[in-house]
């Protein structure tokens, strides 16, 4: 049976208006976990991509905060810190379920680098939102104080944004291969995984947030998946999004959607890396089938029966 790679969005782990705390974001994760379980209980080899913008955004504002005692973090290490503290709740929340149904295999946390290109020119060009949102003139205020880039995240408010290069590697692709052989979870490439460059045949850490969609698509074309399944806030990718005469997407071609992209439909900060993603998928062969759908039918996702259902 092939693996499924699914790709956790920030409402998998964090629900708007719910205290920041790490108590309420793993009893989100917890209700995360129950629809994954579905999954498992199919028998199915799953590997698990998450987000992580705003709690990477908090630890580095954490790490600015306390500059004037302690030297801050680097970007790459405050990404490899998010990693572990989203793992660890995965991780807690979803073995115990695992363990109570009597399913073999609990999961496991991989801190996972991923090679990007120096040059790419997201680096000129910083789009990934991060961190809490700001109205215009906090965002303002705050770009001028410190010299970070803002931009409105659509329509919700201003965040701080940074590069967001392409994936061109999953470094511990062999690693999570064989988890998944002794029959693992791999929970990888969290936040879209650690984002380095090779420099003389040495792998340095770059200030970058990868987007954890297409993260998931590059695992999902390393371990040879059929389904990339990305969960979202909504059940379906929708024509005219928010404006009169919306039309979800159901069943889909890759070459018609890609005709949807580039007619504008998927705002760039929210659906627009997930279409991006399942498209770059389901082109790679015939027998791939993309998803993107809500968290609540993850499930029936998986199987094809939910969500825009993208294939080759």
């Amino acid at each position: 049976m092939n693996t499924l790679v699914v790709a956790l969005g920030g409402n998998a782990l964090q629900r708007s208006g719910m205290p920041a705390d790490a108590d309420s974001q793993l009893a989100v994760v917890r209700k995360t976990a129950a629809q994954l379980l579905h999954i498992l209980k199919t028998g199915r080899p799953m590997a698990v991509v998450h987000g992580n913008g705003p709690q990477v955004g908090r630890i580095v504002l954490q790490n600015e905060a306390a500059a004037a005692v302690t030297p801050p973090m680097p970007f790459d290490v405050c990404g490899a810190m998010s990693q572990g503290m989203i793992g660890y709740h995965i991780q807690q929340a979803l073995g115990e379920l695992m363990a109570a149904e009597g399913l073999p295999g609990l999961p496991a946390t991989l801190v996972t680098q991923v090679r990007v290109l120096a040059d790419d020119p997201a680096f000129s060009n910083p789009t990934k939102p991060i961190g809490p949102f700001y109205s215009e003139r906090e965002a303002q205020a705050l770009k001028a104080r410190t010299g970070f880039a803002y931009r409105e995240d659509a329509g919700r408010g201003w965040r701080r944004v940074v590069a967001s290069p392409l994936p061109v590697e999953i470094v511990e692709l062999a690693q999570v291969k064989a988890l998944l052989a002794a029959g693992f979870m791999p929970i990888t490439a969290g936040g879209g995984g650690i984002p380095v460059v090779r420099e003389n045949g040495a792998l340095r850490g770059v200030a970058a947030v990868i987007d954890k969609d297409l993260a998931a698509w590059r695992l999902a074309e390393g371990l040879g998946a059929d389904v990339l399944l990305i969960l979202t806030e909504v059940e379906h990718a929708c024509l005219d999004y928010g404006r009169p005469g919306e039309r979800a997407l159901r069943r889909v071609s890759a070459k018609e959607l890609r005709g949807y992209l580039a007619q504008g439909h998927f705002a760039a900060g929210s659906m627009g890396p997930k279409v991006e993603a399942a498209l770059r998928f389901a082109e790679g062969g015939k027998s791939r089938m993309a998803v993107i759908t809500s968290l609540e039918m993850a499930g029936p996702g998986a199987a094809g029966q939910a969500g825009t259902v993208v294939t080759g």
